[in-house]
This record gives structure tokens, C-alpha cells and sequence, in this order.
């Protein structure tokens, strides 16, 4: 399966707003109320997307390390469950689950939500200030399977710094790679 780049969301652009339902308890999750005052992450993801287990023990170690500092973090899953089962909302929970997912997994049934954030890839990966601007898109670091380079999260690591310390995130940002988001015919 070939890979695909992130499309690079414009910076400075407002986060769409969403209202899904997390498939580890079933309740509804609005941007609006997860935001933070500090940074809210967005991570596309899924469960089957073998450049998503590549990171998914960094995403957790990520979160963990940033939200005692204020930072949000959620992940959604745009993924076509009906020929991908393996993303479905019930495999999703067991995914949190197993690897204690300290954020939202929530799921776009609709794909609106993947759209309107220009997602192209799983993992794609946005990062929004306290006004819900996008000062960050793109790869968590410059690992890929296979590739040998260990799996820190330094490029969302670098944009969490420089947002929490008050400086202006580099606007030279890399694109994620991934598999395609699995589109609805």
C-alpha cells in the first residue's frame, strides 16, 4: 500500500469544530470543550495502519507528558469500517484500551470531520494554540517502519516547547506519512 503525505493544513487557520462520540465510553466529545488554554493536539489515527503502530506507544508517552501541562489531546479515526472492520468503534476501544490511551479516541462516522481538517493520512498530526489556531502540522518525528530512526516525537515535542515557553512555533514544518484515510464511496 503506497503511503501519502499530509496536505499541510494552513497555518493560522481555526480548527473546525466537531462532536463525536469517543469510542471508549460512549459519550459525545465537542472541540469546544476539550480545548485548552494552552495547545490542543489533533491526531488522525487508526487501528490497522501499520505507520500508526509504529508510534502509538510514543503517542501515549507524548500525552502523558503534556497534559499535566495543559495540554488537550485527541485522536479520531475517519477510517471506512465497513471495509476496514478492524477500525470499527468496538476494535477502536480495545486499541485504548491495550495500550492506555490517555485521550478521546473518538470516530468520524460521517468523514465530515476528516475533510473539513484536510486529513489525508494516517497518522496526521495538528496542533492548535489556545485560540484554536493551527501553528503546527504535520509528522510526530522523522520515523517510519523501517526506517531506524527511533520514535521520540520531536517534531510535535518541538511545537508543544516552543508554545508552552511562549516563542513562535517553526513555520518549517515536515508532512506526515502514512496510509491513506480509508474514504467512503
Amino acid at each position: 500500500m503506497p503511503a501519502v503525505e499530509s496536505t499541510m493544513f494552513p497555518l493560522g487557520k481555526q480548527a473546525p469544530s466537531f462532536a463525536l462520540v469517543n469510542a471508549i465510553d460512549g459519550n459525545v466529545v465537542r472541540l469546544e470543550d476539550i480545548k485548552s488554554d494552552v495547545a490542543t493536539v489533533i491526531m488522525f489515527i487508526c487501528n490497522h495502519c501499520p505507520f500508526v503502530k509504529h508510534v502509538q506507544h510514543e503517542l501515549v508517552r507524548l500525552a502523558n507528558d503534556y497534559q499535566p501541562k495543559g495540554v488537550t489531546f485527541v485522536a479520531i479515526n475517519s477510517n471506512d469500517v465497513e471495509k476496514y472492520p478492524d477500525d470499527s468503534p468496538e476494535n477502536m476501544k480495545k486499541v485504548a484500551e491495550e495500550f492506555g490511551y490517555p485521550f478521546p479516541y473518538l470516530f468520524d462516522e460521517t468523514q465530515e470531520v476528516a475533510k473539513a481538517y484536510q486529513a489525508a493520512c494516517t497518522p496526521d498530526f495538528y496542533v492548535f494554540d489556545r485560540e484554536l489556531k493551527c501553528v503546527y502540522r504535520g509528522q510526530l518525528d522523522d520515523s517510519r517502519p523501517g526506517n531506524n530512526v527511533p520514535v521520540t516525537g520531536a517534531s510535535i515535542r518541538a511545537a508543544l516547547d516552543a508554545l508552552l515557553s511562549g516563542h513562535p512555533v517553526p513555520e518549517l514544518q515536515k508532512p506526515s506519512i502514512g496510509c491513506s484515510i480509508k474514504w467512503r464511496n
